[in-house]
């Protein structure tokens, strides 16, 4: 049995890492990094859930489902992170950690994407690493929350 649930929340067009002629998401397919993901919290001894929508209002639903059952969201909203304000509000009335985890390193990128809503909610953020950076937020939730208990 376990005494840690995570929920990893991914947003727009991450379903197509991997697939990017630029390689700026890394070479891993999203179902790669899911299995990798899995892997990580099974050895954590956590329960886990990694979902991926291209939908605003998905992921708030997750985010408000997510209250009372999981101690920890990682969310990459994608370009969402740079616009949403309903899903900054979402993740305020979330009670556990959070991390904002993204795959690639957004002060590298455009600046637009050097604003993030998210951020301001968040207990850390770990980007620029790829799979290995999903792989490092889980650890540093499950440690996040463990040590605050």
């Amino acid at each position: 049995m376990s005494d840690l649930t995570i929920w990893f929340l991914n947003g727009p067009n991450a379903n197509l890492y991997g697939l990017d002629a630029n390689k700026t998401y890394g070479t891993d397919s999203f179902p790669v990094l899911q299995s990798r993901c899995e892997q990580k919290a099974a050895s954590l001894n956590a329960e886990f859930r990694f979902l991926q929508s291209n939908y605003e209002g998905q992921l708030i639903d997750w985010i408000q489902e997510a209250r009372g059952v999981a101690d920890g969201i990682i969310i990459n909203a994608a370009g969402l992170t740079y616009t949403s304000i309903p899903i900054l509000d979402a993740l305020m009335s979330f009670p556990g950690k959070i991390i904002e985890a993204h795959m690639s390193n957004i002060w590298k990128r455009e600046p637009f994407r050097h604003h993030s809503y998210i951020s301001k909610v968040a207990d850390g953020l770990i980007a620029g690493l790829g799979g290995d950076g999903y792989e490092l937020a889980i650890q540093a939730i499950a440690d996040l929350v463990r040590k605050s208990r």
